[in-house]
């Protein structure tokens, strides 16, 4: 919040988004995970921090192409565009990397992060927990946690200038239940049921995949109303960002713990308007991950009680 604050001094209100998103959601998971800073300021060993940035780009790039051996397998010989190639030469890359921070936090088991839990599950079951599990299941965290979460909340933003009446409803909640001296905190999100409303719809209308607006399923689905979330009014197998069953996101409680923190806290700290007074263009990229065509600037005024809040 203090970064948000800082910026919109200095470029009269104006903040561009969806850098200090993707930064947040990286730090976030990059902390729980090794307990390192890549993104943003205070950068915990800069040169490691660069090349992670740059290989993260990379896999984000990857996701746009498609390779046509995987589609037609008899053309699985030909590396057109030496999509191949690249993608080996990044894959090594990233086991070299992901195996020095292995090696780091076995050297050091004092430290309280996933790594060093996986190492000490390790230790019992060697046999599933091997190096190379643990190495898979760092990148997914990094690859899948950190940039749904970015556009996620890049759309949650949009709809509520959008739905302007919507954001004062639930910035009035939050200064009832919160008061203006408390930045929202994990425990208190079992008792903003708006906010969570608002997440709620926002994933059913912008969801990592183009779904969840049946009219058959939902009444009025092209409408932002959180209100259908309230009181328990949605069944759950209704919406379904994350999907259901055996094969759903393991990655769907941190992710609405971050969206509701992030969200939260904007909405407590800030008044927020668009750049040019109209409504915010939601046209969005044909693509693996469904964001928007164009990063998304605001106007973000620190609200009266900023420094309360956040001291």
């Amino acid at each position: 919040m203090k970064r948000v604050s800082r910026v919109s001094e200095e470029n009269a209100g104006k903040v561009e988004l969806r850098s200090m998103i993707l930064d947040l959601t990286f730090n976030i998971v990059m902390t729980m995970l090794a307990g390192k800073r890549h993104y943003g300021e205070d950068v915990s060993e800069l040169e490691d921090a660069l090349q992670f940035r740059d290989m993260m780009n990379q896999y984000a790039e990857f996701a746009k192409e498609t390779h046509l051996g995987d589609l037609f397998p008899i053309l699985s010989n030909i590396d057109y565009n030496g999509f191949v190639k690249r993608m080996k030469t990044l894959s090594k890359n990233m086991d070299l990397f992901l195996q020095r921070l292995i090696e780091e936090h076995r050297a050091d088991r004092d430290r309280n992060t996933m790594v060093n839990h996986l190492l000490a599950l390790q230790e019992t079951q060697p046999q599933y927990y091997t190096d190379s599990i643990i190495k898979g299941l760092i990148l997914i965290m990094a690859v899948a946690g950190t940039r749904t979460s970015a556009a996620s909340l890049e759309w949650a933003i949009c709809n509520l200038l959008n739905n302007r009446h919507v954001l004062e409803k639930a910035k009035e909640k939050l200064d009832t239940q919160l008061g203006k001296d408390h930045l929202i905190e994990e425990q208190d999100i079992s008792k903003l049921h708006y906010l969570q409303g608002i997440i709620s719809e926002n994933l059913r209308l912008y969801p990592v995949a183009a779904m969840l607006r049946d009219p058959q399923v939902w009444d009025d689905p092209l409408n932002f109303k959180p209100e259908r979330f309230l009181n328990g009014k949605a069944e759950a197998y209704k919406v379904m960002p994350f999907g259901l069953g055996r094969r759903s996101c393991p990655g769907e409680s941190l992710a609405h713990r971050l969206m509701t923190l992030t969200l939260g806290s904007l909405i407590q700290c800030f008044d927020w308007d668009t750049v040019d007074g109209k409504e915010i263009n939601m046209d969005e990229k044909v693509a693996t991950l469904m964001s928007r065509v164009h990063p998304l600037e605001v106007v973000f005024k620190a609200r009266p009680d900023l420094d309360n809040i956040i001291s």
